[in-house]
């Protein structure tokens, strides 16, 4: 008989240990270290794959001057937000994960687009949650029902290779990952070697036969990818379907891509009839804004390459303790604390006897530096109890010394705003150039956060 091996793994950083661990030595995770048994193999005499290529002198060191590089052939999509997102079109060959709460719509949205791919390539959309009528209910719901993909309810990945096989697709999707087995190895299904050995075989048949596979991946309480980190360094993209269960609006936005720009986003908004692309956002997080009211102000935030109007409210209220409270949503706390310091020292805002409460409107969560200026405004105007003008916006990162620094892409910011009907908008004073000067929109340069404060509310 052939001889076994045990082993422990850690399901969130692939460590491997020959005992049981409580916690992991290497990323500090508690309770995570799976048993894992293996086969022990004798080294093979026959030579590998890759020593008869390169005895055929097809995979050789090649000199990077001398490498010709080509661009790699994408293939647009009906969704214009999905085009965005995945850098230009969805690239033949690559192995994409979409990962996000249950129910987000991430069935729903795939299904959509694959609807629309169907009418001009094969498609294989492979399912170990629903049944063939099941989906075939869903897609009627979302008029798609006669659309020419192949749909196949399987969970054993060696079903599915063969199905993949006789079928020869151009896009697969499997709807999830987390629900596919591999007979060979002994672990249950959903486990975090199951996810990583199926997970390796497609990325297998997406390099070698040149198919697109997505994958459906569900996320746990603390918002990463169910199974092990491993899994999104593994694949070429990484997208996370997200929204708020009290929205309709939904954001898909790129984590990872090997083809284009990370941290890109696209937009949704869920419908009775399915999804809807979303191609002015800025207009969504601003339409419910209501006129003269104090705590309330615009900023400009860029997600990946797409500059975003969103509002940013605060409310600052007399605290009943002895301790002020700090509450955000849509915003970091500790940023926001930092921002409060900030305003009470350089701003000479008495609020350490104030409770915040800052968020921002539609669901958005916004994370990047420039949003600060629009933070230290909003809260500002609920403090003094005196509004900001509809027609301004706000740009700029604020440091401790209460200097508004610098921002990158400035230009294309300045264009949201101006598009978007602004007539005033606050950037940092290194960031003002001359041409600004015949825009349409006033550019009001700030150095200070006390400037600033001078300038809207005197």
């Amino acid at each position: 008989m052939a001889k076994t091996q045990t082993r422990y793994k850690c399901q969130s950083c692939g460590y491997i240990s020959a005992s049981y661990l409580g916690r992991c030595p290497n990323c500090g995770a508690w309770n995570q270290f799976e048993k894992e048994v293996q086969e022990v193999k004798k080294a093979s005499t026959k030579q590998t794959a890759s020593r008869l290529i390169s005895a055929t002198g097809l995979n050789q060191a090649v000199n990077l001057s001398k490498v010709k590089a080509e661009k790699e052939s994408r293939i647009p999509t009906k969704f214009t937000e999905l085009n965005r997102v995945l850098g230009g079109g969805i690239v033949p060959g690559s192995l994409v994960l979409i990962g996000g709460d249950p129910g987000i719509g991430k069935s729903t949205l795939m299904l959509q687009i694959m609807a629309t791919l169907a009418d001009d390539h094969k498609v294989l959309y492979v399912s170990g949650e629903e049944s063939a009528s099941q989906i075939k209910l869903r897609a009627d719901r979302l008029g798609v029902g006669n659309s020419g993909m192949y749909l196949y309810p399987e969970t054993n990945m060696n079903n599915i290779r063969d199905q993949i096989d006789d079928l020869k697709p151009d896009f697969v999707v499997i709807d999830s990952i987390q629900t596919m087995n591999e007979p060979s190895l002994d672990s249950m299904v959903g486990s975090a070697s199951q996810v990583r050995e199926v997970t390796s075989e497609l990325m297998h048949i997406a390099k070698i036969d040149q198919i697109t596979i997505f994958v459906i991946g569900h996320v746990t309480k603390e918002g990463a990818i169910a199974g092990p980190k491993i899994l999104e360094h593994m694949v070429d993209t990484v997208l996370y379907f997200e929204g708020d269960e009290h929205h309709a609006y939904r954001i898909l936005h790129s984590v990872k891509n090997r083809f284009g720009a990370a941290n890109e986003i696209g937009m949704f908004e869920m419908e009775n009839t399915g999804l809807k692309e979303v191609t002015n956002p800025s207009s969504i997080f601003l339409d419910e804004r209501l006129p003269n009211s104090t705590g309330s102000c615009v900023a400009v935030s860029l997600e990946g390459t797409r500059p975003i109007l969103a509002e940013v409210q605060a409310l600052v209220a007399p605290t009943a303790f002895g301790y002020a409270k700090r509450t955000t949503s849509g915003i970091d706390y500790n940023k926001a604390a930092l921002l409060l310091a900030v305003l009470e020292k350089r701003g000479n805002l008495m609020l350490q006897n104030q409770d915040a409460y800052i968020t921002t409107t539609g669901g958005i969560k916004l994370t990047e530096p420039a949003i600060d200026l629009a933070v230290v405004m909003a809260v500002s105007s609920s403090y003094k109890n005196a509004e900001i003008p509809s027609e301004d916006c706000f740009i700029g990162e604020v440091g401790l010394t209460g200097e508004v620094r610098r921002v990158n892409k400035i230009e294309s910011r300045i264009a949201e705003a101006e598009k978007v009907g602004f007539k005033r908008i606050f950037i940092p004073k290194f960031n003002m150039q001359k041409k600004f000067a015949s825009l349409g929109i006033e550019v009001i340069p700030v150095a200070t956060v006390a400037q600033a404060l001078k300038l809207v509310f005197g």
